[in-house]
C-alpha cells in the first residue's frame, strides 16, 4: 500500500521584499465567479538523468523564491474576500517521501490516492482571512522521481494564470501582469452572491465518482469526422470531446433537459487580445442548451457548443467591461440558474488544453503525466475537466458524476468504442 510521509514543512519567501506600495493586492470582479477554493494539479517527473534529489530540491526552492518576487500576491495571506495582504509570509512548502517507485504508481494509478500528493487534503475548506494563498508539496519517490502538487487559491489564478506561474518558476516565460483589477474592478461581493444560484445546480449531495476518459488522436479524428456536416466545418478537439461526453450523458437522462457550460478564457476573445500572463480569473461562462423536445445528434450538439462559445467575442467582452456589464452578467447567470431550476441537468466543462503544462521543465526533464484529482469528499459533481495527454494530440476528460449516472455512462457502448477508461498514463 502506497504511503506518503511528510519529511518537512517550511515557508518559502520571495527572494526580494515586496515594496510597501504593493502590500495590498485587490482581486478582480471575475475572481468572485469561482466557487472552488483550489484547482489542484499534480505534475509527475521521472528521474531521467539520476540527478541527486537534494540538488533538485535546492533548485526548486531557489527558483521558487525568485519567482515569488514577481508573483508576490502568491506569497501573501488573504486579508478579506476581495484582497490579499502581500506580507511576504511565503508559500506553504511541504516535502514528503513516497514508499514506492514512480513507475509502480503510474502503471495503475489510483485516482483517489492522488490527493495524498497535495499539500491540502480534500475536502477543501473555504478560504478566509489570514489563509495561505499558495501551497506546494514536493513528493519524492524511492527512484528519485517527483510528484509536484499545487493548491493555489483558485480565485487568484485561473488555468492560464497557473500555467504562467509554473512556466515562470521553470524559467520559461516573462514576468506576470498583475493588473486584472484594472479590467474588471471589484468594490463588493455582488457577483459572488449572484453566481451561487447558478453554481448550486452543480453542488449535489450523494455518492459520486471520478473517472478518466482518455481519447487518443485516432478517436478524436473519428469524432471530428462524425461531427462534420454542412453547418460544422473543422471542429476542434475540445468541441467534439465536450459534445460527445454531453451526448452520452444526455442518453443516460433522456427524460431531462440538459445544459452544458464551458469556461471561456477572455484574454483571447478581446481585441486586441489581452496578455496571457495577466493573473486573475479573466473568464466567463458560455452555455448551450438541450431540450428533450428536440432530438439532437452529435453535429447538432457541436453546433450548439460552438455557437455558445463564439457569442463571447470582442463585442461581448467590451460589453462586460462597459456600463452594462453588471446587468449583462446578472442576466447571463440568471438564465443558467432559471433553466436548471426547472429540472435540467447541468454539466460544467473547463479545458486546460493548450496551457503547456507538459512543457514545464525545471531542469530535470518534462513531466510524464499531469493530473487533476479525484476525491469522494469533493462538493462538486457533473464537473468535466479536459486536459491534454502527454502526446498532446489526445485528451483526458476527468469526469465527476453521481455514482448511478457514472455507472450508466461507463456502460455506454458508443463511448467505450472511442475512449479508454482510467488507463495507465504510460500507455499511448
Amino acid at each position: 500500500m502506497m504511503k506518503v510521509q511528510v519529511i518537512s514543512r517550511e515557508n518559502i519567501q520571495p527572494s526580494s521584499p515586496t515594496p510597501n506600495h504593493l502590500k495590498k493586492f485587490n482581486l478582480c470582479l471575475l475572481d468572485q465567479l469561482i466557487p472552488a477554493p483550489y484547482a489542484p494539479i499534480v505534475l509527475f517527473y521521472p528521474n531521467l538523468d539520476d540527478v541527486n534529489v537534494r540538488e533538485k530540491s535546492v533548485l526548486l526552492k531557489k527558483s521558487l523564491a525568485e519567482t515569488l518576487s514577481h508573483f508576490y500576491p502568491l506569497a501573501g495571506r488573504f486579508k478579506d474576500e476581495i484582497s490579499i495582504d502581500c506580507n511576504d509570509q511565503g508559500v506553504n512548502y511541504v516535502t514528503t517521501k513516497v514508499n514506492c517507485h514512480l513507475i509502480e504508481f503510474l502503471n495503475e494509478p489510483n485516482l483517489e490516492s492522488i490527493g495524498q500528493f497535495l499539500p491540502c487534503q480534500p475536502p477543501f475548506k473555504e478560504l478566509g482571512a489570514r489563509d495561505c494563498v499558495t501551497n506546494i508539496q514536493i513528493n519524492v519517490f524511492e527512484c528519485g522521481g517527483l510528484a509536484i502538487g499545487l493548491c493555489i487559491a483558485h480565485k487568484v489564478l485561473d488555468g492560464a494564470g497557473l500555467s504562467t506561474f509554473l512556466k515562470n518558476w521553470a524559467g520559461l516565460v516573462q514576468c506576470p501582469n498583475l493588473m486584472a483589477n484594472c479590467f474588471f474592478p471589484a468594490e463588493d461581493l455582488w457577483l459572488r452572491d449572484t453566481s451561487m444560484t447558478m453554481w448550486s445546480s452543480l453542488f449535489k449531495k450523494g455518492k459520486f465518482v471520478t473517472k478518466r476518459f482518455v481519447f487518443n488522436a485516432f478517436a478524436i479524428d473519428n469524432l471530428k469526422a462524425m461531427s462534420t456536416n454542412s453547418h460544422i466545418k473543422y471542429p476542434t478537439k475540445v468541441e467534439v470531446v465536450s459534445s460527445f461526453i454531453w451526448k452520452c450523458s444526455i442518453a443516460s437522462n433522456k427524460r431531462l433537459n440538459s445544459l452544458l457550460t464551458h469556461i471561456v478564457n477572455l484574454r483571447k476573445r478581446a481585441s486586441p487580445a489581452l496578455q496571457e500572463n495577466i493573473l486573475g480569473n479573466l473568464i466567463w461562462l458560455s452555455s448551450a442548451k438541450y431540450t428533450k423536445k428536440h432530438e439532437m445528434g452529435l453535429p447538432d450538439l457541436v453546433n450548439q457548443v460552438r455557437k455558445s462559445i463564439s457569442r463571447i467575442d470582442d463585442d461581448y467582452v467590451k460589453r462586460l467591461r462597459g456600463d452594462e456589464g453588471c446587468n449583462l452578467m446578472r442576466k447571463s447567470l440568471k438564465e443558467v440558474g432559471d433553466f436548471c431550476t426547472k429540472g435540467a441537468n447541468h454539466y460544467g466543462f473547463t479545458s486546460w488544453c493548450k496551457f503547456g503544462f507538459y512543457d514545464i521543465d525545471f531542469g530535470f526533464g518534462k513531466p510524464i503525466w499531469v493530473s487533476s484529482i479525484s476525491s469522494r469528499c469533493s462538493f462538486f459533481m457533473n464537473l468535466i475537466i479536459l486536459m491534454e495527454t502527454r502526446y498532446v494530440d489526445g485528451i483526458e476528460a476527468w469526469v465527476t458524476l453521481d455514482e448511478e449516472e457514472m455507472n450508466m455512462l461507463v456502460g455506454n457502448q458508443e463511448l467505450l468504442a472511442l475512449a479508454c477508461i482510467d488507463p495507465s498514463p504510460l500507455s499511448k
